[in-house]
């Protein structure tokens, strides 16, 4: 472990609070943050896809490369705070299917849907809080191992996607769990990355494949629901104890994947599945989850300042803007946006609720439905609408054989193992 690079990432921790002060960082770092809170609202739109927007946008709105980093930075944070409003207020399916809900919509149908925003929140929170100081000594260790890694990259991804497989229950939801993965790669391999007759270059083929893989057969599934039922109060039924193992797991389960290409914050939430069976486990995976996508986006943080490898598309269009490597105020954007982010949680989360209510269920969902096929169109042109209908065709595979979801990142991960 090289001791200059120990020294320089401790160095830069004091900074934290000062690296964002100019006026422009500052002003780029609010903009990113109410751009996060818009993706993560909406389903079928992430804050990758506003990413590749504002790197297009960028010599039209005269943004420096650092503001310009800061405010897609600040996006991407924010986004893993908010994106599991819409989860939580649209995905809820019918009381019938309360025991194949998950976790977040148990609560939901047991009127604490409040409570699970919240629980949410603290998670992401907490998790950026100990990621930040977490991640100095183990970027150190990573920045050594990694080149060693790299020549057998395939066969860690591939332990990786094998560990997800083997801790579902049966072996009824392995074998479906197996196939979800080899299907879902097949998409990914399939499907070419980008469309040059889109209509907008925001984000390619992903875009549709993963609103069809991940949200489409959420939305059709919670067409005959019966909406959201009334919620109580927002108190945390959870201990301090067991809210902060919850934490830490989730946190933990991001360090251990956050280096790692093509490997998701929902794999990260199935190493911290063991450490949610304690006293509410539906309390405890909101908490776990909800800490492993926003430790994930932290530690990725580190290993692109640091080793050079962005790990997230947010990343990626920061690499090609030629955002500077400065940490102290890539950092202070994040805590920024992190207190946004748990401000958006309580606030706008109790607002989608308010609404899910008011509206019908099935015309809520026919319009956000409607928007995530349009959102496709236009991300990747005709192309996007075939990849879409195809994706969610698979997506409807984990929810019918009981076994998780995660599985469907072998879009990603698929043609990384393989080497497609």
């Amino acid at each position: 472990m090289s001791p200059s690079l120990v020294a320089s990432l401790v160095a830069v921790l004091p900074s934290v609070g000062s690296g964002a002060a100019g006026g422009p960082l500052a002003a780029a770092t609010l903009c990113g943050c109410a751009l996060g809170l818009c993706s993560g609202l909406l389903p079928g739109l992430h804050a990758n896809n506003l990413a590749v927007l504002l790197l297009a946008a960028a010599p039209r709105l005269g943004l420096a490369p650092l503001p310009l980093g800061c405010a897609m930075l600040a996006a991407g944070v924010v986004h893993t705070f908010l994106d599991v409003v819409p989860s939580l207020a649209l995905g809820v399916p019918d009381a019938a299917m309360a025991a194949s809900a998950l976790p977040g919509h148990e609560l939901v149908l047991g009127g604490r849907g409040r409570e699970a925003l919240r629980l949410s929140a603290v998670g992401s929170g907490a998790a950026l809080l100990v990621a930040v100081p977490v991640a100095v000594p183990l970027t150190a260790v990573a920045a050594d191992l990694y080149p060693r890694l790299r020549p057998h990259l395939p066969l860690v991804l591939g332990a990786v996607v094998v560990l997800a497989i083997a801790t579902e229950t049966t072996w009824r939801r392995r074998a479906a769990g197996a196939a979800a993965f080899c299907l879902a790669a097949g998409l990914g391999a399939a499907t070419p990355e980008t469309t040059p007759t889109a209509p907008v270059a925001a984000g390619g083929t992903l875009t549709p494949l993963f609103a069809g893989l991940f949200g489409a057969p959420v939305l059709l599934d919670a067409l005959d629901g019966g909406g959201v039922p009334p919620q109580a109060d927002a108190r945390l039924a959870l201990s301090p104890r067991s809210l902060g193992v919850a934490a830490a797991a989730g946190t933990g389960a991001g360090a251990a994947v956050g280096y790692l290409p093509g490997v998701s914050a929902g794999v990260a939430s199935v190493v911290a599945l063991p450490f949610t069976r304690g006293e509410s486990p539906a309390r405890e995976y909101v908490v776990a989850t909800s800490g492993a996508n926003t430790a994930t986006a932290a530690f990725a943080l580190f290993a692109f300042v640091v080793l050079g490898t962005p790990r997230s598309g947010v990343l990626v269009a920061m690499s090609d803007a030629g955002v500077p490597r400065r940490l102290p105020t890539l950092l202070a954007a994040t805590a920024v946006a992190g207190v946004v982010g748990v401000a958006g949680v309580f606030w706008l989360g109790d607002a989608a609720f308010r609404v899910a209510r008011w509206v019908p269920q099935r015309t809520l969902v026919c319009v956000v439905l409607v928007g995530v096929v349009g959102l496709s169109v236009a991300f990747a042109g005709v192309t996007g609408l075939v990849a879409f209908a195809a994706a969610t065709a698979v997506g409807f595979l984990p929810p019918r054989f009981g076994c998780r979801r995660v599985h469907l990142m072998g879009v990603l991960l698929g043609p990384l193992v393989f080497g497609v």
